[in-house]
């Protein structure tokens, strides 16, 4: 199986797209069609044994239009071609131009006797209503011919019995112009016989000024229609714009610039302050802050140092790194975001299929309609003249692009305004679906918990917690235990210098014994205490708390006595419970799957406030839980991140991939979360719920239009109420329909995501129970240690300390450059929000407290 992509012109309505659909649908060796209208594009995956390209674009030539194989947008863009679109919305302005440049003096001239406007006498009187008549038929041509793709198209499209909307264009206005010329020779045939009667009835009969002004309307509203589409795309034109042009590379110790084209994998590639990184890779030499802001929506910057990936299109923002090719091309992230970006753009809504059937059937219906009403007007007494104004009415006001743009615009500007937000929706199934989720089933690490253990707590006796981390992280800096990394990475967020560890065993089962500075020490579980015969002292009911909470305690002792315990958990992301919280005020059931034991589970889910918690559940088992849930008549969405995740992922309704998760898990979801961030799960379903709505209301409005215009045009309300719809108007009316549908679904584009909960103090769940900490002397002081970006020289230190100091209950700050840290100590409870404000009051940003 194959899936192409190509481009298909000549289409003009749902009507258009429908048509080629089907064909496409019923050749031969064709898997699955889809057309886009609004992109020009259609998407095919054929079996390549049966079928080739080109007989697939014959198909598409044999229906009545033009298709070619789709080039890479990016190589385009990168050598500053023009796209299709761009040319056809240059041609379609000249088009308007001059079809108004005709129109306006064409109008002035058929109404200026009916409202006394002034005209040249050669305009006046019977003896001159070939001159008036035959002026008229001049002004009219030009708008015809430089409108003549609405004639080539819509009898081509007639003749292969796959009637469009320029096909009613078409017939309405030839109708027009051919009644016209007929009334030229009646003029002409009146004045050689002395006729004046049938001159004054056929010279105010010409219908010229409405066959060339339905013409310059529907110009207009093509136009302004092709215009706000260009606008639906914008977020993937500015994802390709992202990208630099070129990279410097180091080839045999020269620096070259070279096309980002031309990186290949395993190249040097140079980055310099204020460039963007042309490719992704991985550094190799220098380190820098990097700002991703275009791809994850984050503001912060972000350090890099050596063996840190890098992604393409970040922007440099101070130092100079080197870093190693890996992903180039089509490969890199930006690339595989604007592919994403665009499969979703293509892709089609269940909510859109009503849409098409009607859209398929919709033109040939019309026609009838206008010969049945044109028909039974004559039959009815009416003249010719206005039963043939009944019929061309009928033709142009009917608008199948409405009905044919009310999803696709949507669902590319929705899409759009997902990627902006670093939320990538692989489909328009995955966002309409998304919109009808009752349950949300979050996988617990690594998805809701940071994935790796962190020291959260540390109590001690007898020594103060400094010098018990300094030992305990000399000790563990042996080991490979998970648990070892925690101790290990919060003495050098702190700065610490370690000891030199003379001797080290690993106790499996129960921990390490090493000895620091002369002196044997202990840190493990509490069957390590038992078994060494350890004093436990006043830590046994610390240490179960710790437990409750779902916390591993680790005991820190000498040959004799517990001195201290160090609390290490796979800590709660920062914005997890506000997370939890929203999707519970949205009316969605939030349940947590975890592989940990009951207890740790209950502790998390009461920690978050989550109704329901799954514990013990095997990776195997994790789709088993998901259908369980289905089986209650629920739509589930799932969230996660790991391999294990991807079956789970696969079976909900809707999977949800942490974007920071393993290759597997984004392949196997519907919606992949750039920033690991919780809350954008709760976007992309306000997300859906918006674009949803907007679909609707697209809808809605092009039902009722073509329900109300068609039988206005047909003159049911003629008889009644001496309600009649003039030609002009109709074809107005139908420009305005099509306009009206794609800026409603341009107001998308102002869609930002609501937070329906209040944020609190004690929302943030890291450490907040816990950031008291007891010295040595028993004695209750508190430290909270900030980290800070922005800063870069002593001027910065001395700055960011001042701040702090300046805060009531602040008894000192200490700012460490390296780390880019503040330790705070305080004398009162002094929240986290303060102390950040008073940082970023200062000039610098906050971007975590512990």
């Amino acid at each position: 199986m194959k899936s192409q992509k190509f481009d298909v012109t000549g289409m003009t309505c749902s009507a258009c797209s429908a048509r080629i659909e089907k064909n496409i649908n019923k050749t031969e060796g064709i898997i699955e069609a889809n057309v886009n209208l609004l992109s020009n594009s259609m998407t095919v995956k054929y079996d390549e044994s049966v079928l080739r390209e080109a007989d697939i674009i014959k198909v598409v030539t044999d229906t009545g239009y033009g298709a070619k194989t789709a080039g890479t947008k990016k190589t385009d863009a990168a050598a500053g071609a023009k796209t299709d679109a761009q040319t056809e919305l240059e041609e379609m302005k000249k088009r308007l131009i001059t079809s108004f440049v005709f129109a306006i003096p064409l109008l002035y001239l058929a109404m200026g006797h009916m409202f006394d406007w002034p005209l040249p006498s050669v305009f006046h009187g019977d003896k001159n209503a070939l001159t008036f008549a035959f002026t008229q038929f001049l002004l009219a041509l030009p708008v015809m011919i430089v409108n003549r793709k609405y004639y080539i198209v819509g009898f081509k499209t007639l003749l292969k019995r796959s009637p469009n909307m320029d096909s009613l264009i078409a017939i309405g206005t030839t109708a027009a112009i051919g009644y016209g010329v007929f009334a030229i020779y009646m003029i002409g045939y009146g004045l050689g016989h002395m006729d004046m009667e049938m001159v004054m009835k056929y010279s105010m009969d010409l219908y010229f000024e409405s066959a060339a002004v339905i013409l310059a309307l529907i110009t207009l509203g093509k136009y302004l229609e092709a215009r706000a589409k260009g606008r639906t795309s914008d977020a993937i034109r500015k994802l390709m714009d992202l990208s630099p042009k070129t990279a410097l590379v180091e080839r045999d110790n020269t620096e070259i610039e070279i096309p980002v084209e031309e990186v290949q994998r395993g190249d040097i590639v140079i980055v310099k302050p204020g460039q963007s990184v042309p490719v992704d890779g991985i550094i190799i030499f220098g380190n820098s802050s990097l700002d991703e802001s275009m791809l994850t929506g984050e503001s912060i910057p972000v350090e890099k140092k050596a063996g840190d990936k890098v992604i393409g299109a970040s922007i440099n923002k101070s130092g100079f790194f080197k870093f190693e090719a890996q992903n180039v091309g089509d490969d890199t992230t930006l690339s595989q975001i604007i592919r994403l970006v665009e499969e979703a753009s293509s892709s089609k809504a269940p909510i859109s299929k009503l849409a098409d059937k009607i859209s398929g059937i919709f033109v040939p219906v019309v026609i009838a309609i206008a010969a049945i009403a044109t028909i039974v007007w004559l039959l009815l007494g009416a003249t010719f003249e206005f039963a043939l104004s009944i019929g061309i009415a009928i033709l142009v006001i009917s608008c199948p692009c409405a009905l044919g743009l009310a999803t696709p615009t949507a669902i590319m500007v929705g899409t759009g305004k997902g990627a902006e937000n670093g939320i990538l929706i692989k489909s328009a199934e995955a966002l309409e679906i998304a919109h009808q989720i009752q349950t949300v089933v979050m996988d617990k690490t690594g998805t809701i918990t940071e994935g790796k253990p962190r020291v959260t707590n540390m109590v001690s006796e007898g020594i103060s917690e400094t010098e018990m981390l300094k030992i305990a992280a000399s000790a563990e800096k042996g080991s490979e235990h998970p648990l070892a990394d925690a101790v290990v990475e919060e003495a050098k967020n702190r700065n610490l210098e370690l000891y030199s560890v003379s001797h080290f065993e690993a106790l499996p089962g129960q921990g390490l014994e090493a000895e620091v500075n002369g002196k044997k020490y202990y840190l493990g579980n509490l069957r390590l205490v038992n078994e060494q015969k350890i004093n436990i002292g006043n830590f046994e009911e610390k240490s179960t708390r710790f437990a409750e909470e779902g916390k591993t305690p680790l005991y820190f002792a000498d040959e004799k006595n517990v001195l201290g315990i160090i609390a290490v958990a796979d800590v709660v992301k920062k914005t997890s419970q506000k997370a939890i919280q929203e999707f519970e005020a949205m009316g969605i059931e939030v349940v947590m799957l975890t592989g940990d034991n009951k207890k740790t589970a209950e502790a998390i889910r009461k920690q978050l406030g989550i109704t329901r918690a799954i514990a013990e559940v095997l990776p195997q088992d994790k789709e088993r839980e998901i259908r369980k849930i289905q089986e209650q008549g629920r739509k589930v969405a799932m969230i996660g991140d790991g391999i294990n995740d991807a079956p789970a992922l696969a079976r909900a309704d809707v999977g949800i991939a942490i974007g920071a998760g393993t290759d597997v898990a984004i392949e196997s979801a519907d919606i992949v979360l750039i920033r690991s961030d919780l809350l954008d799960a709760v976007t992309a379903v306000q997300l859906s719920k918006a674009t949803i709505k907007n679909i609707k209301q697209n809808l809605f409005w092009a039902f009722i239009y073509n329900t109300i215009g068609i039988p206005l045009a047909a003159g049911l309300f003629y008889g009644l109420l001496g309600w009649k719809l003039n030609p002009m108007f109709a074809a107005g009316a139908m420009s305005l329909s099509s306009v009206s549908v794609v800026s409603n679904a341009l107001r998308l584009k102002f869609f930002k995501p609501v937070r329906l909960t209040e944020a609190k103090e004690g929302d943030s769940v890291i450490n907040k129970d816990f950031e008291n900490k007891t010295n040595n002397n028993g004695g209750n002081i508190m430290n909270k240690v900030l980290k800070v970006e922005g800063m870069s020289c002593g001027h910065c230190k001395a700055a960011v300390e001042k701040a702090l100091k300046a805060v009531e209950g602040v008894e000192n700050a200490v700012v460490d450059l390296n780390a880019k840290t503040a330790e705070v100590t305080l004398s009162k409870d002094v929240s986290s929000d303060v102390l950040s404000k008073a940082v970023t009051d200062a000039g610098y940003d906050v971007v975590d407290v512990k």
